[in-house]
Formats: C-alpha cells, structure tokens, sequence
C-alpha cells in the first residue's frame, strides 16, 4: 500500500492539480473571509473561523472530485490497470494505497488555513479571544468530511474510464450526501421519518461536530460510509471487466 501511495501522491505533486486545487481553495476561502463584505471577519466582527468552516464543504464538493477523477478512470483509458493488478500487491493496498493519496492532497490543501486561525487569534480583543476548542473540533468536522467525499470520489471514478464523467459522478453522490437528503425534509418536521433522512445525510453530522459534538454516533457514521464507498470499489473493480 506505501508503495502505491507514494506513486499516486509523486504523480499528484508533479502536476498542476495539486498545486490549483491549494491555490483554489485558499484564494476562494481568504477571499470570503478577509475580503468580501458582510463575510470577512474584520467586518463581521467576531473572532471566530465560521466562514471557513461554512464554505469549505462546498468548495470540498468541486475540488475533491477534480482530485479523485483520474484514481481509477486515468488507469482504466490507458490500459494499465490490467498491469497494476497483475503485481503482487493485494486490490486493497491499490485501494487504500490511491485513496490516502488522494486524502493527504486534501489534508495538505487544509493545513494553510491554520494561519488563519493564527491572524484571527491575534486579532482577538483581547488576544486570544477566540474558541479554540470549537475552532479544532470543527477542523476535525472537516477533515471526517474530506475523508468521505475522497472515498466517494475514489468510488465513482472506479465506475468508468472517462474522467470528465467520473469528476460529475462524485459531484452528484457528494452532494446528494451532504445536502440532498436534507433537502427532501420539511423544516421544523419533528416526526421519525424527517429525524432518520437527516441521520442519512453528511450535514447533519458534520454540523453536530462544528457544536463540539464529537461522539460515537458522529465517528460511526463517517467510518460507516467511508468503508461502505471503499467496498463499493472494491467489488466494481474485482469484476475485471475492462
């Protein structure tokens, strides 16, 4: 698995997509919150990190994708898949080996922000006036995040050879995850069936962990769907119909 993981994360470092998707997700975050109006912090007026961590999901759902496209679909239109399952490595170290790959982009893509954290703590009255409990719970909400729309990703683009098609298939199931459930509920429905549709969807869990709510519950089901997509690959990929 090390091995195929340092191949897929040299092959990611020595092309542009890492370095757009960094660039992206840090001039489209940074510009939200320290420069368009009523979204910045130093209008806005609270030493706090709540505009990062209400974005990001939404920039996650198109930059993500753009990472995981190629995983599966790159190897497939090039043939050489049938040769990297023929090496004496295991389906699950390829699996895992390109999904933490993948992952490590997304956390690397994260790890800037933490200056963000630092100018905002600073600009605290007095210094240091921010939460920083709920400001790293909510970074831990983000990364469980990253992790499932990566294993989605690496999902869908094991479902065809055309990377463009694989970009929008991940699209559509990390969105229909993170919102599309709750969507389909009426506000303010107390019954059982609104309650289980929200347990469903990612937003509900992922705003439980941005209130500091980080129980079993939460951890169970990110844990739960992350395994679920990566045996959905697993058995796409075990067909060998290529």
């Amino acid at each position: 698995m090390f091995a195929i993981f340092k191949k897929e994360l040299r092959g990611f470092l020595s092309s542009l997509i890492a370095y757009m998707v960094i660039v992206v997700f840090l001039t489209g975050v940074g510009a939200f919150m320290w420069v368009f109006p009523a979204y910045n912090v130093l209008d806005y007026g609270f030493a706090d990190m709540e505009t990062l961590f209400m974005l990001a999901p939404y920039i996650f759902l198109f930059l993500i994708p753009a990472i995981t496209m190629r995983t599966f679909a790159e190897e497939k239109k090039g043939g050489t898949i049938e040769f990297l399952f023929t090496k004496p490595i295991s389906d699950w170290d390829i699996i895992l080996g390109k999904y933490f790959s993948a992952y490590a982009l997304v956390v690397f893509a994260l790890l800037p922000t933490l200056f963000y954290y630092y100018v905002v703590y600073q600009l605290g009255s007095p210094v240091g006036n921010i939460d920083s409990a709920g400001t790293f719970a909510s970074y831990f909400g983000l990364l469980m995040l990253g992790a499932v729309f990566t294993a989605i990703g690496i999902f869908a683009s094991s479902l065809t050879e055309n990377q463009i098609v694989a970009f929008i298939l991940a699209l559509f199931f990390c969105f229909i995850l993170f919102q599309g459930l709750s969507s389909l509920v009426t506000p303010n429905d107390s019954s059982s069936l609104t309650y289980w549709i929200l347990q469903l969807g990612i937003d509900h869990h992922y705003a439980s962990i941005r209130k500091g709510l980080i129980d079993s519950r939460n951890l169970a089901y990110f844990f739960s769907v992350i395994a679920s997509m990566l045996l959905a690959t697993k058995l796409v990929l075990s067909s060998r119909k290529w």
